[in-house]
């Protein structure tokens, strides 16, 4: 895809099906991938299999709900590799509970995680993107944010909460070279989905519902993502802003 090679692209939620997929991806892309993680066992591991590849990564260990952090992590990555050209916000977290048996303290932990940490990630970096007068977005939500998701009401709250950002900063940002975008997974054969249906009362029942639900009658694997979020990221898709994009079977065919 045009615009991709060499630019500078942060991932994160490295370590996970969909940000490992998606790490690999712009490094066949010939970009410079930051495998930002809090988990920075598995991202290296990510990043070692990129490198002896031939391509070129580096991870940095992030927690994204400390502000703190995130803004290190940000001017590390640009001491090591360069200008940040991409922010792919991948990194989520969830558990599977009916609304009433939730309590404040999980709440926080989801909302820190899955909307505050992507408010940290874009106020760190967005700025250098608009000195530069460029720069690409795109953010991983959840068909949980535009139709809701039993048992992820906080979850698809903080998702739906991403689309409106991401729609408002795509006005504010229009004229000064940078978009975002946003993809929406359906139902994917993650760790976060596993552990979501470990917590399930009858885990092979939730599981076929899900698969039954896909009217391409199978589960999302995490190689599904990474072409959609590169194109998002690309030169090839210079004239779109503000979408929001599913990739989940036709489980959400929104207009």
């Amino acid at each position: 895809m045009r615009g991709l090679s060499d630019s500078v692209v942060i991932v994160t939620g490295a370590s996970g099906g969909i940000g490992t997929a998606t790490c690999k991806r712009f490094a066949e892309e010939g970009a410079k991938v930051a495998a930002w993680d809090i988990n920075t066992t598995a991202s290296k591991a990510t990043v070692k299999a990129i490198n002896e590849a031939g391509g070129t990564a580096k991870a940095f260990t992030c927690d994204i709900t400390d502000f703190t952090a995130v803004k290190t992590a940000a001017k590390n990555t640009e001491r090591v590799l360069g200008p940040i050209s991409v922010l792919v916000n991948n990194a989520g977290w969830d558990v599977f509970r009916p609304f009433l048996k939730t309590d404040p303290e999980l709440w926080e932990k989801i909302i820190a995680i899955n909307l505050r940490g992507v408010i940290h990630t874009h106020y760190a970096i967005l700025e250098g993107m608009v000195k530069r007068g460029a720069g690409r977005v795109v953010n991983v939500a959840s068909d949980a944010a535009r139709v809701g998701s039993s048992g992820e009401s906080v979850y698809a709250a903080c998702k739906a909460g991403i689309v409106g950002l991401s729609k408002t900063l795509a006005r504010e940002h229009a004229r000064q070279g940078i978009t975002f975008n946003v993809v929406c997974p359906g139902p994917t054969e993650t760790n976060l989905l596993k552990s979501v249906l470990q917590q399930a009362e009858n885990p092979e029942k939730l599981s076929e519902a899900f698969r039954r639900a896909v009217p391409m009658g199978r589960l999302g694997q995490p190689d599904d993502l990474p072409g959609t979020i590169a194109f998002l990221a690309s030169e090839d898709a210079a004239y779109i802003t503000g979408q929001v994009i599913s990739v989940s079977g036709g489980l959400t065919m929104a207009g």
